[in-house]
Order: C-alpha cells, then structure tokens, then sequence
C-alpha cells in the first residue's frame, strides 16, 4: 500500500494512478492529537475543506455514527480503545471525501458485530465512487469486497 500511496517507490515497473488527487489512509495503529476529542479529529478535514464548524461537526457525528462512535464524541483520543480509534480514523478519511481510500486491517481489533459496521461504511464508500484497497486478514472483511486479490502464500 506504500507503494500505492507514493511513499515508497517499486523495485521495478512503475505504478500510476491518473485522475486521483485524493487519497486517505487507515493504518492499522491509528495516531491522533491524544488531548482532542474525537469529534474534532473527525471535524478537522471538514473544517480544512472551509466547512463552517457547526456544519463540520454536525457531518462528523453522523460519519462518526456509520461506524458506531457517537457515545465517544467528547473522550479524548488517548481515552479511547484500539478498535475505537481506529475507527475514528476511518471516519476521519471518509471525511476528507477520498477518491481512494487505503485501509490497513480495519476490523483487526473489533469484534464481529462493530466489524460488521464498518464494513458496511467501507461498502457505503465505494458504492459512492471511491475506491478502496483494504490489507485484510478477515474472512468477513474480505468477504464484504468487490473484488479480491488473494496473496496467500506468495514466495512460498
């Protein structure tokens, strides 16, 4: 996915990627501002994009409800679980309307039903045109996908 996102440069061939100037990411270990809540991490991209914050905030909610955080809007980022803020991380990505989203392991931390909700928010974001790369363990997760690419046992 580094690769993707233009972090890192292939050992050969060229990868290209036209027409896209929005890209977000969801790492596996998300990093927040541990002192800001999570409505504010969320309200930043809509804020940066000049939405006025009463607007942004009240976006943020609603994406903050598509994956089941709405109870920790005011808890600070350091307060929150593994699984919750890595969710709010999604929330925040899906925010800053992405033509390609890269998610890293989005359901590694949750359980099967708040998994299940976010893989409904990854759908609900492709099915709105973006694209998503999801780096999945998770039958269920890769199950949810349109299309997959199994690398199995590559090397081996």
């Amino acid at each position: 996915m580094s690769i993707i996102a233009g972090w890192m440069k292939p050992t050969s061939g060229t990868v290209a990627i036209e027409g896209i100037t929005r890209i977000s990411w969801v790492f596996q270990n998300p990093h927040g501002v541990g002192p800001r809540t999570a409505l504010d991490h969320v309200a930043l991209p809509l804020l940066a994009q000049g939405h006025r914050r009463v607007d942004a905030e009240a976006r943020a909610l609603a994406l903050m409800d598509s994956v089941d955080l709405t109870s920790v809007a005011g808890r600070r980022f350091r307060q929150l679980s593994g699984g919750e803020a890595q969710r709010l991380m999604l929330a925040r990505a899906i925010a800053a309307a992405p033509q390609l989203l890269l998610v890293d392991e989005p359901t590694a931390q949750l359980d099967p039903r708040t998994g299940a909700s976010v893989n409904s928010a990854l759908q609900a974001i492709s099915a709105n045109g973006a694209i998503i790369i999801v780096a999945t363990h998770d039958p269920a997760t890769r199950d949810a996908c349109t299309d997959v690419l199994d690398l199995g046992n590559i090397g081996k």
